[in-house]
């Protein structure tokens, strides 16, 4: 998937997969990590998530990182803040308070880059990515995340025939292979089957949609 597809999904404002609230699993489940007061917290692909306010609203620093740069810039905008920006690296930064959000590719994100990061909240990111990408993806994270970083992983899982993504459906049996251990360990807080809340879904034919909350540790 080119990155073109997502900067023409947020210069045509078609961002069904935005959330105008806080995911409910953030509250319900986060508290249950062990993750420091004052740590930092990698959101991947975060576009304007509220997640973000969130996190930090509970303290925590957030490093968000997203390809387009409308999405980006909305979201300070939507949430008055005045964020200072400048380059670093390949990524134009974005920071206001205890949020930065890089603007760039993920991928070219380094292990020097996360030296802080002790968490990780992946609500839209492994499931916005084709299967090919997110063999790339995992391997990636492994690679920059220091070890004993936790977090929360929300995927859906569905009849992929049945609709083209994203986003896109990521099973147990894929979750379970692409953050495996030895570098990973995982444990299912949330099995829900969630067709009957999402009328979108049912609109598309979907016959199944089941989503997941996974609690993942590097090691």
């Amino acid at each position: 998937m080119h990155e073109d597809f997502w900067q023409e999904r947020w210069a045509r404002n078609e961002i069904g997969f935005h959330l105008p609230e806080v995911n409910p699993y953030l509250p319900q489940f986060w508290p249950s990590l062990n993750v420091p007061a004052g740590a930092q917290v990698l959101v991947p692909l975060c576009g304007k998530s509220l997640d973000m306010l969130w996190l930090a609203a509970q303290g925590y620093r957030v490093l968000g990182v997203e390809l387009a740069q409308t999405a980006v810039e909305a979201f300070f905008s939507e949430q008055g803040l005045v964020a200072e920006i400048d380059q670093v690296g390949e990524f134009r930064r974005y920071r206001s308070g205890s949020i930065e959000v890089l603007c760039g590719d993920f991928f070219s994100l380094t292990a020097a880059d996360l030296l802080e990061c002790r968490a990780l909240y992946d609500r839209a990111a492994l499931i916005a990515l084709p299967e090919s990408m997110r063999e790339r993806y995992a391997a990636h994270l492994a690679t920059i995340l220091p070890s004993g970083c936790e977090g929360l992983l929300v995927v859906l899982d569905y009849p992929q025939e049945q609709m083209s993504g994203p986003p896109f459906s990521v099973g147990e049996v894929e979750v379970q292979r692409l953050l495996a251990a030895p570098q990973w360990s995982l444990h299912v807080l949330e099995a829900r089957d969630v067709l009957g809340e999402n009328w979108k879904f049912l609109q598309r034919g979907l016959s199944r949609l089941d989503e997941r909350v996974y609690r993942l540790q590097r090691s």
